[in-house]
């Protein structure tokens, strides 16, 4: 737990931890938070954790949950019209030959292989998907990028920088095979800083976290 105050909370998700897990039984962000919740009000039923915006399971990084739906509607609002800021840095394959730039696609999620493709822009039930990105170091064979999303996709980060000829290390759905790390280490992905406005106050928040992942200790 990071913060937290009468309408929302902010925490630091593990990488391999999922949001919401599907599976019966399984721990997730929002059984431990709603238990901890809980544990806090006992007797006044089961305490409302609102979704506002998520992480893929192998990511690390901070995120914000709201504890009232009027705060769920700010927040999810501020992040349909950009309000909300978030970044990360990543371990991607080789250097870039632009240190810093745009990517611009067209994305479509395959529901079957929960997997998203660059597609042509008519191509039917694509989304646009923009980030920008700067590289921070360098290496022989891995480079430290800093990225800021500007729409919200499925896998957008992972399926542009590897379209881009850059996957992220350690990313079995998207990577080569000889970039995909080694039993459950982590992707090379963390979302380091989230700011928007507090829905009641409108004061400006910020929260930061570190990379915890083997392959960040190399930019060390």
């Amino acid at each position: 737990m990071i913060y937290e105050d009468a309408e929302l909370l902010v925490c630091e998700k593990s990488a391999g931890f999922p949001v919401q897990s599907r599976r019966i039984g399984e721990k997730d962000c929002v059984s431990v938070l709603k238990s901890y919740l809980y544990e806090k009000n006992p007797g006044k039923g089961e305490p409302y954790l609102g979704i506002v915006h998520r992480l893929d399971q192998p990511v690390e990084g901070v995120m914000v949950f709201a504890k009232t739906r009027s705060a769920a509607a700010n927040l999810s609002g501020q992040l349909s019209k950009n309000g909300f800021c978030k970044k990360y840095q990543a371990v991607v394959c080789g250097k870039m030959e632009q240190k810093s730039g745009t990517l611009v696609d067209y994305l479509r999620k395959d529901g079957k292989t929960n997997m998203s493709f660059v597609m042509t822009k008519d191509a039917e039930g694509t989304k646009r998907a923009e980030l920008s990105y700067r590289v921070l170091k360098e290496q022989e064979l891995y480079s430290l990028v800093e990225i800021d999303l500007v729409t919200g996709r499925h896998h957008q980060i992972r399926v542009q920088m590897a379209n881009a000829g850059h996957p992220l290390y350690g990313d079995r759905k998207y990577a080569p095979a000889g970039e995909r790390a080694a039993g459950k280490e982590a992707i090379g992905l963390c979302a380091v800083k989230l700011t928007f406005f507090h829905p009641k106050t409108k004061k400006k928040m910020e929260f930061f976290c570190q990379p915890t992942g083997q392959c960040f200790s190399w930019f060390a």
